[in-house]
């Protein structure tokens, strides 16, 4: 009757299944002759996963589930969380599965769907929103109160003016949350240390996500309320709504069915909150605390879809819960956010690319993750304990690849054609559904406003150039030389020089403006000597990056580095942010001696901050330099350079924009080959050669099917570097899905085109010494395909990206 058990029709072509899902949709299938032949009924409030002629067949596609299997496989089987519980639901058709394993230590655990989770950050949502929206609701709180009217002691440097409605949208001004270290307990002290601290913008005036406003709402609500969080969101919301295994503080009872989370102080934490600074309060808290499960999220989602009612119970009015699901944060800042949840921000990765604007959802640090649609009636929820045990899992690609997923699965919707969903925001680039901004600080502004404490007492050699300057471009050479009890000493130069100028070797000299000595590591030396380094106590490491191998900055850092450690000096990196994200990784691992283009054992494309890199350096290389990282705030990996707020300075005097940066780790290989557009207004935007057809090679190029870009014939004379003078045919770059592009790709596609096409003109040899994969550059010369050549690193790369899990400071 079913035919091929591995293959199932659906809208009149054939699609292969995965076994998981094979056997979900044979005992479907079976599922209504046994009930007649048991001569019962269901009578589970659970919707039913229909079979392959039922209602999931008629919402959701089932390749697209197998998708979702597929990749949550995937990931369990590279370590990226230990395993996990997916559920799918559209119009009461649900899709739900367990994958991977529950615990690895001190003992392996199948994962089962009634697996009870740390929620994390999805607290917020399903904890700590709620309550205070009722209380709103209520008349008990208004949202445009200010939070001191419900804390009297909330206030102090321009903290009165903070709102309900700030905290809920996170923008309050407070920082992201109160220090752990050292460590302290108890909930009182918490609120206390929070009414304590500093803003660190008006409010109102930015979005900053932040653990602080959410214990503060939480308190708002017990104080109103007169009732525990815990007790309150129990009586009010999960009971009424039948969420059996949603709560703080779990029974013992429970503990079985928990999936345990990191090890801390020797201890697989169960059942114990993983969030330090809720676990120093008890356990409750309106930031994090919550324990549920994938059914009970469900039930929960479903209410919202049914604007605030399930099963004949409300819980909101509806007109509560559009106000919580709709827009309210102000025109003039880009992230835009409801009452405590996501919508359109640097934190949006579970609405993928497909899902509209104006969905709503939120995501957790232990791995979890909860995305709505109330336009195609969809939503997916996605629980793993990834910090499972030794805090080193991520699932940031993985949510992404699954929100793509849940959307393409959806039969019958229109997602291009969305009434009532959000616009863009203007400034959006084309081929991007997100260009929000966070507020953003480099190393350099968290070093100012801790008063310079790290630094205090220190003579010091501040590694920098051009690049070197806070949020408002007040250098860092001025910052250090005025800070009190710092002594700043020297400072050293990396290639372009201390103004980042040159285009040659640099030589040592003296700054204009302090005196101070300037020794050049991109001359006769490219680290600092002993004796530059003999009267000082530390070096300082500020300077601007771009994420990619072979941009010789990070080979300055890691040698200064190396002469820090042998030296006994203090080395300290003011990091700053990977313009180009920190998520995408991409191209050949390099294996052989350091050098100054392949300093370490890293891919072209790093997808790591240079403070990561040089905790890398430091462990992988055997430094042992006394290393501090002054992290950036309000940065995640996700985030592209313009998405940041941060100001942009040329970190080479080719390094023009982002779309430059983006394009650099493919295109820059072929620097001394072709014309990469140097001597034009637009390097590595452009390449071209005197013998090159510019509309065949854009037809070429075009016909490759690159994703994220296009090739567009020019001609154009460079007046600088490769073919100087010369009138050069060739193709513009035209980014046109950044998130999607592989830079990689693109020069690899393009030295196999011209070795294709111009086999005696094109310089090919002229590329290794920037790739410095022997391979691949035999497989070019022999025409392999670029799915071929890619094979050639790809357990390599994969290998790299485990290696680097341990040095990541960025979520």
């Amino acid at each position: 009757m079913l035919g091929n058990p591995k293959r199932l029709a659906v809208g009149g072509s054939v699609r292969k299944l995965s076994p998981r899902l094979m056997r979900k949709i044979i005992l479907l299938a079976l599922l209504p002759h046994v009930l007649l032949l048991c001569a019962c009924r269901s009578t589970t409030s659970r919707p039913m996963s229909a079979g392959p002629m039922g209602l999931l067949s008629s919402a959701l596609h089932p390749e697209k589930l197998a998708g979702m299997d597929a990749a949550i496989d995937r990931a369990v089987a590279e370590h990226d969380c230990p395993g996990a519980v997916l559920w799918v639901e559209r119009n009461g058709a649900a899709y739900h599965q367990a994958y991977g394993r529950r615990a690895l230590v001190p003992e392996g655990e199948p994962m089962t769907e009634d697996t009870i989770f740390d929620a994390a950050s999805l607290t917020k949502v399903i904890a700590c929103t709620p309550a205070v929206m009722l209380l709103i609701e209520r008349g008990k709180i208004k949202l445009d109160d200010r939070a001191q009217t419900y804390i009297p002691e909330f206030k102090g440097d321009g903290k009165e003016a903070i709102t309900i409605r700030h905290l809920l949208t996170h923008t309050s001004g407070l920082p992201p949350d109160i220090s752990t270290d050292p460590p302290w307990s108890g909930y009182d002290t918490a609120i206390r240390m929070a009414c304590a601290e500093k803003l660190l913008s008006p409010p109102g005036t930015a979005f900053r996500y932040s653990d602080i406003n959410f214990f503060l709402l939480g308190e708002v609500a017990r104080r109103v309320s007169g009732t525990k969080l815990d007790e309150f969101v129990s009586r009010e919301i999960y009971r009424p709504l039948k969420m059996k295994d949603t709560g703080f503080l779990p029974p013992a009872s429970k503990l079985p069915r928990i999936a345990p989370t990191e090890r801390v102080n020797g201890k697989v934490l169960r059942g114990v909150v993983h969030d330090p600074t809720a676990r120093y309060m008890g356990g409750v808290a309106g930031h994090a605390g919550l324990f549920t499960t994938a059914a009970d999220l469900a039930r929960y989602a479903r209410m919202l879809l049914n604007l605030g009612e399930l099963e004949g119970v409300r819980i909101f009015k509806p007109e509560t819960l559009r106000l919580m699901t709709s827009v309210q944060t102000p025109e003039n800042i880009r992230a835009r956010r409801g009452l405590g949840w996501d919508i359109d921000s640097g934190y949006s990765r579970p609405r993928g690319k497909i899902f509209p604007l104006g969905s709503y959802g939120h995501t957790g640090f232990t791995g979890t993750a909860l995305w709505i649609d109330p336009f195609s009636k969809t939503f997916w929820i996605f629980l793993s304990n990834r910090v499972h045990p030794d805090g080193k899992g991520n699932v940031l690609a993985l949510e992404g690849a699954l929100a793509n997923f849940a959307a393409e699965a959806v039969i019958g919707f229109n997602f291009s054609y969305v009434p009532g969903s959000l616009p863009p925001r203007p400034e959006a680039e084309p081929g991007s559904r997100r260009r929000e901004e966070s507020e953003v600080v480099n190393g350099i502004d968290v070093l100012v406003r801790q008063k310079f404490a790290p630094l205090k007492g220190l003579r010091v050699g501040l590694i920098t150039n051009h690049t070197g300057h806070d949020r408002a471009r007040n250098p860092t050479i001025d910052l250090l030389r005025a800070a009190e009890g710092v002594e700043l000493k020297a400072l050293f130069s990396p290639e372009h020089g201390i103004r980042g100028a040159l285009d040659e070797k640099v030589a040592d000299g003296a700054d204009e403006k302090t005196g101070l000595p300037i020794y050049s590591l991109y001359g006769a030396r490219r680290a600092p000597e002993p004796e530059q380094l003999k009267d000082l106590d530390a070096l300082v490491f500020d300077i601007q990056d771009i994420g990619c191998r072979f941009y010789t900055y990070i080979a300055t850092m890691g040698n200064c580095l190396e002469a820090a450690g042998k030296a006994g000096l203090k080395f300290f990196v003011l990091d700053r942010v990977n313009p180009v994200n920190g998520v995408a990784v991409e191209g050949p691992v390099y294996r052989g001696e350091s050098g100054f283009t392949a300093f370490h054992s890293i891919p072209l494309r790093t997808g790591m901050t240079v403070g990561e890199l040089a905790k890398m350096f430091n462990v992988e290389r055997g430094f042992n330099a006394n290393l501090t990282v002054i992290p950036v705030e309000g940065w995640t990996r996700g985030l592209w350079f313009d998405q940041t707020g941060l100001p942009w300075t040329n970190p080479s005097p080719n390094m023009r924009n982002l779309s430059a940066a983006m394009l650099y780790p493919g295109v820059g290989l072929l620097e001394s080959a072709v014309s990469v557009g140097r001597g034009t207004d637009t390097p590595f935007e452009v390449i071209g050669a005197p013998y090159m057809d510019d509309v065949k090679m854009a037809a070429e190029l075009n016909r490759a099917g690159l994703s994220g870009v296009r090739f567009v014939p020019i001609r154009f004379t460079p007046t600088a570097s490769v073919f100087k003078d010369k009138p050069c045919g060739g193709v513009n770059m035209v980014v046109t899905d950044r998130d999607v592009l592989n830079a990689v790709d693109v020069g690899l596609a393009l030295a196999l085109t011209l070795q294709r096409l111009y086999p005696n003109d094109f310089a090919l040899e002229k590329v290794e010494h920037l790739l410095q994969h022997p391979p691949t550059m035999e497989a070019i010369k022999s025409g392999k395909s670029l799915a071929e050549i890619k094979q050639l690193w790809a357990t390599d790369l994969e290998e790299f990206k485990k290696r680097r899990e341990k040095f990541l400071i960025y979520r």
